[in-house]
């Protein structure tokens, strides 16, 4: 038997390991590793002479073929040092980014054996199938759009189209200037893309792509020459962009699969079509996209959805944008509209998609044009929402108004006298804190804020809605 004397001593041993906290598992070390540094190679170790006149094409794809591909390579920079390096089509693959640098410009080609045989792979840089690829650097790509001007016209260029050598079919057959077909984890930055001969840059199927501080030009009087053109693609990012060109300056198109989660933000947009245009290829479903902080100057449409082949749209905001649109010519699509919004058919045989949870919010607008808002009988606008805008209707061109432009196809130009906001074919409609102000101009009077027939447009609300007329400044 345990003595007393020993059962104190036990206690006064033991007292002090039970008082201790339970001991926490020791944090383990974190070994850094270093990341793989990126391989460099320069295309003029290759042979590339720069000087504007050879052809560097071998020498690039050299160069772009002995990047490394195998681990521990993260990434291999191809560097164009200052020079101009005309090309024909060169072929990124994945895990190479193209560093041009600035006061280095890579020359697209002018001649049809400068493209591959296939019309759908005419681009100056395409990729295929890669991944993590991209284009940075501060320098340009050119694609030389006005040496393919067949005839310059003052409303709208007549261009060079090589359908005539059974090379494809329609007026639009000539090269692309950077392509992403089918690519994941896109990155296109600092970086100038000038004078396409058609689209600038085009995004294919891909997922993940992150275009920012881009600068792309365009002949304003050259057709089809768009900005950047989002096809198929989910996941996109467009953000920091100055986009001057003829054509349409940003836009998502559907043609064998859906577009969601597309953002483009704080961006600078002037040209002779739509700003923003979802459409005209319009096969499958646009969901989930966002345009905020936007600024679109002097355009001839501002924000435009052309819904004709029987896609749905659904989800989109327009949000914190300043739009200036004015007459040009009736030869481009466009009647000087803000805000275009439309479903039709393109053909008889085509579909009716609807457009559904549309909203715009704090915008401000200064046009020669009123809204149209267009659904159709089988493709209704549902629950539209404007909030906070400011809408100011002048005129300061010479150009003849009074037309409502239902291209691509359906009832084509139509004459209508001018409105506010015109209505066809809308279930919900609600409008918050919108001013409307109206200008004097003799010629094409402001007399009516609102037009819409009751028997197409149901369940619409005004709540603090406000409509005058201003003295336009001589």
């Amino acid at each position: 038997m345990t003595t007393p004397i020993l059962q104190l001593i036990f206690l006064l041993i033991l007292s002090p390991l039970r008082q201790l906290p339970p001991s926490k598992p020791a944090t383990p070390t974190r070994i850094q590793l270093p990341h793989p540094t990126p391989t460099t190679l320069s295309v003029t170790d290759f042979g590339a002479i720069g000087d504007g006149i050879h052809y560097d094409t071998e020498a690039i794809q050299s160069t772009i073929n002995s990047c490394p591909t195998t681990p521990p390579t993260k990434a291999c920079h191809v560097n164009f040092p200052p020079g101009i390096y005309l090309t024909a089509t060169i072929h990124l693959k994945s895990n190479v980014v193209l560093n041009i640098q600035e006061g280095a410009t890579l020359l697209g080609g002018t001649k049809l054996e400068d493209y591959p045989k296939e019309f759908n792979r005419w681009y100056v840089v395409l990729a295929e199938n890669a991944s993590d690829v991209g284009i940075t650097g501060g320098g340009v790509v050119d694609g030389q759009g006005l040496k393919f001007v067949k005839r310059f016209n003052e409303r709208k260029n007549v261009m060079v189209s090589w359908n005539s050598t059974g090379a494809c079919l329609g007026d639009e057959c000539r090269p692309r200037l950077v392509g992403f077909i089918g690519c994941t984890n896109v990155k296109v930055w600092n970086v100038r893309l000038s004078e396409p001969a058609y689209w600038c840059l085009h995004i294919v199927q891909c997922l993940n792509t992150h275009i920012s501080d881009v600068s792309i030009y365009g002949d304003f009087n050259s057709p089809n020459n768009d900005g950047i053109d989002i096809e198929d693609s989910n996941n996109t990012l467009i953000t920091r962009c100055h986009i001057d060109t003829g054509d349409d300056a940003i836009c998502p198109k559907t043609y064998t699969g859906p577009i969601y989660n597309l953002t483009a933000t704080d961006c600078w947009i002037r040209t002779k079509s739509s700003a923003i245009k979802l459409g005209s290829a319009s096969w499958f479903e646009f969901k989930g996209l966002v345009f905020d902080n936007i600024t679109i100057v002097d355009s001839h449409r501002g924000l435009g959805l052309q819904i004709r082949d029987g896609g749905n749209v659904s989800d989109i905001t327009f949000s914190n944008i300043n739009i200036s649109t004015r007459y040009y010519d009736p030869s481009w699509w466009g009647r000087a509209e803000p805000i275009y919004v439309t479903t039709c058919p393109r053909h008889s045989s085509s579909k009716e998609g609807s457009i559904s949870n549309l909203q715009f919010i704090n915008i401000t607008t200064n046009s020669e044009n009123g809204v149209f808002l267009s659904g159709s009988k089988g493709g209704l606008l549902s629950n539209l929402r404007f909030i906070n805008m400011n809408l100011t209707f002048r005129r300061w061109t010479t150009y003849p108004g009074g037309l409502v432009d239902y291209r691509p196809g359906c009832q084509g130009l139509v004459n209508h006298s001018a409105a506010g906001i015109i209505m066809e074919h809308i279930e919900g409609f609600e409008v918050e804190n919108v001013n409307m102000r109206w200008s004097d101009y003799q010629n094409e009077p402001w007399d009516n804020p609102l037009d819409f027939r009751p028997s197409t447009v149901n369940n619409i609300s005004f709540l603090n809605f406000h409509s005058a007329l201003y003295k336009q400044m001589k």
